[in-house]
């Protein structure tokens, strides 16, 4: 490694599902740091560095005694706040025997856990990802954890739709996507795509949807929370009958959502769902929708998953600094800004970051 990391340690990144996480021991990376995390009986969550103080086996490969996870070489015991309450033919336990506690939070059906200075570690700066709740959203996602790319290129993908049009032809794509204009806007932490495609013929996956026939007003709003959260408000409605203008009622409207947690430089765990507000009692729809994104290599993220692996792989090939970039990498490129932003944050930098006027 090169010692300058693409990801800023002092933020909540997805570790888990919660449905994920029970009483035994589950094993993360995250941010390059190796992590042990399990419920406690009182059923809060508990994340431990995942390297026994004695001889460095991961805790992971040991086994719960209660709350305490017993090392499984030696049999050091470790409570949920990492310190060493038992050692093997010794009464006097070493003060220093202790492994990293994590602090870590639930929220939004997610574990988060914050890599960075747990003095800095505010819940109240967790993502808002309420879209996930299950409440007025409904839907099922999934994981691929391990994901061979670098974080940001989840993040580009998600922020520049114009890839439909050719990566997801056969079921969102189209070509209105890169004819229609789009406006970004931005704060010190977020940036938002918004684009408005009126009186198109909607794509495969919206026309089923919609199940009305005819022509639709198209929108696709996808807003970025600095470092890996992504949510795109998508949805179509039978044209003239208010969307623009915010009546939405005549159509159907879903929420991509993305939780990205750097696993290393090069590799990401990718958190997603894909929620809705029609039919949301309908669970074979949710089944069916749940597919229609993953499904054995066939689905619209896995062939995401095809393009971004494959990207990487080139950019390991043939490094070159920057990419170029087109008019439509504005949002994507504004995301980029604000994670170096952070990054020039905690290296103790000033905050001018490449692409802006020094402020």
């Amino acid at each position: 490694m090169s010692g300058v990391k693409s990801f800023p340690l002092n933020a909540w990144y997805a570790a888990a599902w919660s449905q994920e996480i029970k009483h035994e021991l589950a094993a993360r990376t995250i941010c390059e740091k190796d992590v042990v995390l399990y419920r406690r009986a009182d059923g809060e969550v508990a994340a431990l560095e995942d390297a026994c103080w004695h001889r460095l086996l991961p805790l992971s490969m040991g086994r719960l005694d209660g709350d305490q996870v017993v090392c499984g070489y030696h049999g050091l015991v470790f409570n949920a706040a990492g310190r060493c309450t038992y050692m093997p033919a010794q009464k006097t336990i070493n003060p220093s025997a202790c492994v990293r506690a994590y602090p870590v939070a639930e929220r939004h059906r997610l574990v988060w856990l914050w890599p960075g200075d747990p003095a800095l570690a505010d819940p109240a700066k967790i993502p808002d990802f309420h879209w996930n709740d299950g409440t007025e959203w409904i839907g099922e996602g999934g994981t691929f954890y391990s994901l061979k790319c670098d974080y940001r290129l989840v993040v580009d993908n998600l922020m520049d739709l114009t890839h439909e049009t050719y990566v997801h032809a056969n079921s969102i794509g189209h070509e209105a996507i890169t004819d229609t204009p789009f406006d970004v806007t931005h704060t010190d932490r977020t940036a938002t795509v918004t684009r408005w495609m009126i009186n198109i013929e909607p794509p495969p996956f919206w026309a089923k949807q919609l199940g009305k026939p005819g022509q639709v007003d198209r929108w696709q709003m996808i807003y970025f929370q600095a470092p890996g959260v992504v949510i795109g408000d998508v949805g179509v409605a039978p044209t003239g009958t208010g969307a623009p203008q915010g009546d939405r009622s005549q159509g159907v409207n879903g929420c991509f959502l993305a939780a990205i947690t750097p696993e290393s430089d090069k590799s990401c765990h990718y958190f997603w769902n894909f929620v809705r507000t029609f039919r949301t009692d309908d669970d074979q729809l949710t089944q069916d929708l749940q597919r229609a994104h993953v499904n054995d290599g066939k689905g619209v993220y896995d062939q995401d998953h095809v393009v971004l692996e494959a990207q990487q792989r080139a950019i390991d090939k043939n490094p070159r600094l920057p990419f170029y970039n087109l008019n439509i990498d504005a949002g994507a490129l504004w995301a980029r800004r604000m994670i170096d932003r952070m990054l020039a944050s905690e290296q103790g930098q000033a905050v001018h970051v490449p692409g802006e006027a020094a402020e």
